[in-house]
């Protein structure tokens, strides 16, 4: 996956869950300000118009007046009160949506009417407004004790819809949502920028000057830039600078190494293996290092005779034995299976018969070499040659 493509999961996913975060706290807080106000509201509503139905109450607890009649029916018609009960202080319905319950005990009324929560017992024993919510209902029930100098005259309950509230929440969460989205954008594009101007742009530039990297001179064609891409780019091209010197370094030893095996084998055949003798020695891909005798392929090692161009290539051991010569193909086989071991048999090489020997020598970490010595059987004949 691609950095841009990591950055922008990164980057959606932190906001996200940023705007989550965001969302429940500025939905608790939306929640508790405008259940609050809707609460105060519902409270002021009837500190206004409780004088009014005090002075009802205190002329007589039976009959409600005209001017309370008034003030409940205003209260009534409020778009946020859903329902209202108007007791007076013997627990009777004062006035309620349906006329036949007016009168009524407040035992007798709560069998046929259900009532929400308790609120109103609990405002009736603690002398101050209770606020229930209702379960399982945007509603908030609200018990209001009407007093004079001390002494409850009355009751007022009503049942508060949260609907309004909860629209005003719902559109200040979702102009929350939308502005979250556009500061996520507002960010997200400049962010965006930068990474592309000045991270992904750069990286780009650096894999193509790596890819264009010659093998001849090591050269890392990037321009210089201070920040940590060009710390990396510098770092490369030191460590090409470095891969160019231990390659030449390793070259030149090669090189060294091939001419010094080259003039020990000569050695080590010249003083043991005697002048009638033919000897072979290859590799571990059985190219040709070194004989002692004359063949007509290009080596540039001692002991071959070099009749092409110099950039030939080393001869191969198939160059030299015929491929007939299964006999010895076998031997040499066998000498491969059986490292350190000396195996031999008997065969025709140039068409001379000979006895033939080979060893495969074999050390751990070190490099392998095989070889081959023929023994003519008519040593006259090959001293001869």
């Amino acid at each position: 996956m691609s950095i841009s493509s990591k950055w922008f999961l990164w980057f959606t996913g932190i906001g996200i869950y940023v705007m989550f975060l965001g969302g429940i706290f500025y939905y608790n807080l939306f929640k508790w300000t405008f259940d609050q106000k809707l609460k105060q509201e519902t409270l002021d509503m009837v500190h206004l118009y409780a004088p009014t139905l005090v002075r009802g109450l205190n002329r007589d607890q039976s009959v409600i007046s005209i001017n309370e009649l008034d003030t409940i029916t205003r209260i009534a018609n409020d778009r946020r009160v859903a329902a209202l009960v108007y007791l007076n202080k013997y627990g009777e319905v004062r006035w309620f949506k349906d006329p036949s319950k007016i009168t009524e005990s407040f035992d007798e009324f709560s069998k046929e009417v259900t009532l929400p929560t308790d609120a109103i017992a609990k405002a009736w024993q603690t002398k101050s407004p209770v606020i229930l919510p209702v379960p399982n209902l945007p509603l908030y029930d609200i018990a209001i004790p009407l007093s004079y100098e001390g002494r409850a005259l009355g009751i007022l309950d009503l049942q508060v819809s949260r609907e309004t509230a909860l629209n005003v929440i719902n559109s200040a969460m979702t102009k929350y949502a939308v502005g979250a989205v556009g500061v996520l954008l507002l960010l997200g594009v400049p962010l965006y920028f930068f990474l592309h101007r000045w991270v992904l742009i750069p990286l780009f530039n650096l894999r193509e000057a790596v890819e264009s990297v010659s093998f001849k001179n090591f050269e890392l064609k990037f321009p210089a830039r201070a920040d940590e891409i060009g710390d990396v780019a510098e770092a490369l091209k030191q460590f090409l600078f470095k891969v160019k010197g231990e390659m030449s370094t390793v070259r030149v030893r090669e090189s060294q190494r091939g001419l010094s095996e080259a003039r020990w084998w000569q050695s080590i055949l010249v003083a043991v293996v005697p002048k009638s003798y033919r000897a072979i020695v290859v590799d571990e891909d059985n190219s040709v290092l070194y004989t002692n005798f004359q063949i007509p392929v290009v080596s540039g090692i001692p002991g071959i005779e070099d009749k092409s161009s110099k950039s030939a290539s080393k001869p191969h051991l198939l160059d030299v034995i015929d491929t007939q010569q299964q006999e010895v193909l076998r031997l040499i086989g066998i000498a491969l299976d059986r490292p350190n071991q000396v195996v031999e048999a008997d065969t025709v090489f140039r068409s001379e018969p000979c006895h033939v020997k080979a060893i495969h020598l074999e050390e751990e970490g070190e490099l392998r070499r095989t070889l081959v010595l023929f023994e003519p059987k008519n040593p006259r004949i090959a001293l001869n040659q």
